[in-house]
């Protein structure tokens, strides 16, 4: 095709401009033209000598409505008027209307839209399984277990269970572009799994932005010359704080000199006597200013109401257009915690201190790894790790393409990355900590914790003794933000995909930004009775009981309708068709027996070891365990409600026979794109079942051929008049010259 190089025309002058082109460019004639709901790709027209010339292979097209279809395209990318969108319309074997140095990449699905390119689904699957867990309870987690002999089970579970199970999200995903409720095509009785999946999601993007806002706040508040739980003068202290730096100090560059205070401080700690850090005392008393009960919320914290609100205005900002926003963002979010995390881990082991915190990391107890616990510590961290059963992964796949490679470079990679990052943050947490410890005289032990425990007190007073403490404090939190963020954004695009495909009209799709707005109001709105006094007490209840064992369950019953419902080897033939090749005989294996076994093995695990939850020394009443099982209950329910449901909407006679139905993969069950409908699924395929088409696929139904071949032939007999010297005034009443 030649090019014609035209000047971006504004949207108000473009009708005209395209009708200048018809006669100039095309020679097309309005009288031939025909509607389609799919836009232009190929124009047909009747040219003056020769009308064949114009076939275009079996799609007809509209000029009107390509310019309808292109407006709305560039509308939906953030185009405004004076964009030139020309490069959309292509006359065939004539001229194409572009501007030069401006490639058009179109998405394959471009009703849904795909990723820009593979790094981008990469770096968004890492952010969002690389997450707070990998710095604040694995380190914990493997000290407790055992140091360097949990790394042992902890890799076992991976290549088993962890690796697995990514695989099989990814594929479920991919092969059908839907999330997690429209994937259950493959089997509708069992979509009560992504309702489930939905709710989980609800839960923990409710307290984990809270979390992030947490973060923010300490990020604003170290803003700062001196960090404010530095000491313990402060009027929130009480008499029992007791800092690791002394109260007349100076901080010019070079770590501080321990007062007979410190002294006294680190004795107290070996005695076991009452003390309390200044960053204990900050955390408690001056952000959370946390009440004696849970249910005694007291009034909202203002400060954290409002980092809150920024917290969320972000995630939001960062998803307004779906995954080609966030897929640009995660450049950023999901590689500098690496750089922060190296910084920190070349400061933390030129610290007095710090080898003897990475030995009591790493000094393996051989004999604990007889122990079951460990084995079931191992499990699960994998499990809730990798965000199996959260619907994220199947959301992130969705928008890959068709033919992705989900298996090398997706799967493997970002499983072994998430476990290396966990490995490599605890040595930059016990250097740190190492240092502390040597520093007050204690062991290491003394000075270890996990959850927010480590994050907003441990890791904090260690960072007091550093010099230019305000510096690393920033470093740290600003870390822990993006950690936060980008498994965040993955949670709010999973329940607003969800939504979109569900409903699935032109109308969502084109407004998904205000379904993606109303999430993050409504997520804004649920999570600000965790910023009141009671709002610690809350959020470790989410987080203990939300997204437990429900996990396991959902993850469990999704094996199960994959490989024994939808059957094991129809999903082995899907997965050949998507990627080329079927899946290694490791992973079918594992598929069908040994993942199933060991998510049993977690589930029963989780159950013997279930305590009761604490916080501190605060026990929580029954009534609150009482609504922690109802929020774990709430996603699980939701299975069973949904299957009878659908069976006793189901066609049959007897119960047998609407269970049979029920469970039988829909006919839209798929491929999404007609292109990549072929073998068993041709039969099946109709213009319903479609769920996005590009505007150059070739119509492959029947009926279109048809209808196609029937129009040619029409043409060719006005072209045999047209030489004679005849016209037909009937169809062609204002023959073009």
């Amino acid at each position: 095709m030649k090019h014609v190089d035209v000047k971006p025309a504004k949207l108000s002058d473009f009708a005209a401009f395209i009708s200048q082109q018809q006669q100039k460019c095309c020679h097309v004639s309005p009288h031939r033209q025909t509607d389609t709901a799919e836009g232009v790709e190929e124009v047909t027209g009747e040219g003056p000598s020769d009308a064949s010339r114009w076939s275009d292979g079996g799609r007809r097209g509209s000029w009107r409505r390509g310019w309808e279809t292109g407006k709305q395209d560039h509308m939906l990318a953030g185009s405004s008027e004076g964009t030139d969108f020309t490069s959309h319309l292509i006359c065939s074997n004539g001229p194409t209307l572009s501007v030069p140095g401006e490639p058009v990449k179109k998405d394959e699905n471009s009703r849904r839209g795909n990723w820009g390119n593979q790094i981008e689904f990469v770096l968004t699957s890492v952010g969002y399984a690389v997450g707070l867990g990998n710095v604040w309870r694995f380190p914990y987690l493997c000290y407790r277990n055992g140091g360097g002999a949990f790394m042992l089970p902890y890799f076992i579970m991976l290549v088993f269970c962890g690796i697995p199970l990514f695989f099989l999200e990814l594929s479920f995903g991919q092969f059908a572009s839907l999330g997690c409720l429209g994937v259950w095509k493959i089997s509708p009785m069992f979509k009560g799994v992504g309702y489930g999946m939905m709710v989980v999601s609800t839960y923990i993007g409710i307290y984990y932005n809270v979390v992030i806002c947490i973060a923010f706040y300490y990020f604003f508040m170290s803003m700062t010359n001196l960090l404010p739980w530095t000491y313990c003068n402060n009027p929130w202290n009480t008499p029992d704080c007791s800092g690791v730096v002394g109260s007349g100090a100076q901080l010019n560059g070079s770590l501080v000199n321990v007062t007979s205070n410190l002294i006294a401080g680190a004795s107290e700690m070996v005695n076991r006597t009452k003390r309390t850090s200044p960053s204990e005392e900050y955390w408690k008393h001056y952000v959370l200013n946390i009440s004696d009960d849970i249910g005694n919320f007291g009034e909202v914290r203002l400060p954290i109401l409002g980092c809150l609100a920024v917290s969320w205005c972000v995630v939001f900002l960062c998803l307004i257009r779906g995954v080609k926003s966030s897929g640009k963002v995660v450049y950023f979010t999901a590689t500098f915690p690496y750089v922060v995390l190296t910084i920190l881990f070349i400061r933390g082991i030129t610290l007095d201190g710090a080898i003897n915190g990475i030995k009591y990391y790493l000094t393996p107890q051989w004999q604990k790894v007889l122990d079951a616990k460990v084995w079931g510590d191992a499990a699960s961290q994998i499990f809730y790790s990798l965000g199996c059963a959260w619907g994220g992964l199947i959301t992130m796949a969705s928008y890959n393409k068709f033919h992705n490679n989900c298996f090398r470079l997706d799967s493997i990679i970002i499983s072994i990355t998430n476990c290396a990052t966990s490995v490599y943050a605890g040595f930059v947490i016990f250097s740190i900590l190492g240092f502390m410890a040597h520093h007050l005289n204690v062991p290491v032990s003394e000075v270890a914790d996990h959850g927010p425990g480590l994050a907003f007190v441990a890791y904090p007073e260690a960072l007091t003794l550093l010099p230019i403490s305000p510096l690393w404090s920033l470093l740290f939190f600003f870390m822990l933000i993006l950690l936060g963020l980008g498994t965040q954004f993955c949670l709010l695009e999973t329940l607003v995909t969800a939504i979109v495909d569900e409903i699935g009209t032109d109308w969502i799709i084109r407004n998904k930004t205000i379904i993606t707005l109303s999430v993050a109001v409504l997520g804004f709105l649920l999570g600000v009775p965790l910023t009141t006094r009671a709002g610690i007490y809350w959020l470790l209840l989410m987080d203990n009981y939300a997204a437990s064992f429900s996990l396991v369950i959902i993850s469990c019953i999704m094996c199960i309708c994959i490989m024994y419902v939808y059957g094991h080897r129809n999903y082995f033939k899907d997965v050949e068709m998507m990627l080329g090749f079927p899946p290694p005989l490791f992973f079918k294996v594992c598929w069908r027996f040994i993942s199933p076994v060991i998510i049993s093995f977690i589930l029963i695990f989780t159950v013997i070891q279930y305590k009761p939850i604490t916080y501190n020394d605060y026990i929580y009443p029954r009534w609150s365990l009482a609504i922690g099982f109802a929020m774990a209950l709430s996603s699980v329910i939701c299975i069973p409600i949904y299957a009878l449901y659908k069976i006793s909407r189901s066609p049959g006679a007897t119960f047998r026979e609407r269970l049979k139905f029920a469970c039988q993969a829909h006919p839209k069950w798929g491929p999404a794109l007609q292109e990549h409908r072929t073998g068993r699924y041709a039969p099946m395929a109709s213009e319903d079942t479609v769920e996005a088409r590009p505007l150059k696929e070739k119509e492959e139904q029947k009926e279109e051929q048809k209808e196609v071949e029937k129009e040619r032939k029409e043409e060719i007999s006005l072209t045999i008049q047209g030489s004679n010297g005849s016209t037909n005034t009937h169809n062609n009443p204002n023959p073009s010259a």
